[in-house]
């Protein structure tokens, strides 16, 4: 299993002026480093390239799809701009040598909406991003599906729901990205949703249940481990907290979670290495 670390974990937006982060990840002995391309006008695809290839980092990237990119509105407009987005999203992470993209891009981030989704809300979604899919298989970029609490979103809340939108999408570059925060609200089992993930499984957020330091709240860490082993996770999971609020996503740090990101690296990352090695994950 590869270790890295969420850049939000010490900016909070992506510039030629982070790429020290970059640096920083290697130095605290991490595999990859965690790109969000929510400004993609300031993700320098040459800049970003050069500085993984010199310090010997992979990287693998991320994004939510905004009120102007919703692939799942009513607007079709709207859901061509998407679709757009998404691709240069993907490009982007083959132009800076990463093979996938995950996150939130089946729906709105934080949708102002009373209504549960319908039927047709999910064929728009599939419907779009079967063509982002198709595009990404040209550049051997595969697509994560990343179920994140009701808060979030009104559409992939837990990995059964991103396993039937995969199961519509029916292209066989797509994947599931978990992450520990929002299953700590929306699963019944951290076990039995990781296992149910099995060979789709391409990314893990793992977070505290307050998006601290790993290992000191009410996550269940053996529950998690235990099943990662079981289906022999070899893919990518990220630290992924937050240092501060963002105006190009919502992370609602509302306070300190930690006294740094080099504290929170330090020992979130130790923990995690300690429960790789209980199971048998190094």
């Amino acid at each position: 299993m590869k270790l890295g670390i969420h850049a939000y974990a010490y900016c909070s937006q992506w510039s030629n002026e982070t790429l020290y982060i970059i640096d920083r990840a290697k130095e605290l002995g991490l595999d990859f480093i965690e790109i969000p391309l929510m400004v993609l006008e300031d993700f320098d695809t040459k800049a970003v390239s050069e500085r993984l290839k010199k310090v010997g980092l992979a990287i693998v990237t991320s994004t939510v799809i905004s009120e102007d990119t919703d692939i799942t509105s009513n607007n079709s407009d709207i859901r061509a701009k998407g679709v757009e987005y998404l691709k240069a999203c993907v490009k982007a992470t083959y132009d800076v040598g990463g093979t996938s993209l995950s996150g939130v891009i089946y729906s709105q981030h934080s949708k102002a909406t009373r209504d549960r989704p319908t039927e047709k809300t999910w064929e728009y979604s599939a419907e779009c991003l079967k063509e982002v899919a198709q595009y990404a298989k040209t550049l051997g970029v595969l697509i994560g599906l990343e179920p994140v609490n009701r808060y979030e979103t009104y559409l992939v809340n837990t990995c059964e729901q991103a396993l039937k939108l995969i199961d519509m999408i029916d292209e066989d570059n797509l994947r599931i990205h978990l992450d520990t925060y929002h299953m700590n609200i929306e699963e019944k089992s951290f076990y039995e949703a990781t296992k149910l993930a099995g060979d789709k499984l391409i990314h893990y957020h793992l977070c505290e249940n307050d998006r601290g330091i790993p290992g000191t709240g009410l996550v269940d860490w053996d529950g998690i481990f235990k099943a990662l082993s079981e289906i022999n996770y070899q893919g990518y999971a990220a630290l992924e907290s937050f240092v501060d609020m963002s105006d190009n996503m919502n992370t609602w740090v509302w306070r300190q979670l930690a006294p740094s990101g080099d504290v929170l690296i330090r020992k979130g990352a130790a923990f995690i290495r300690n429960m790789q090695k209980k199971y048998g994950l190094l």
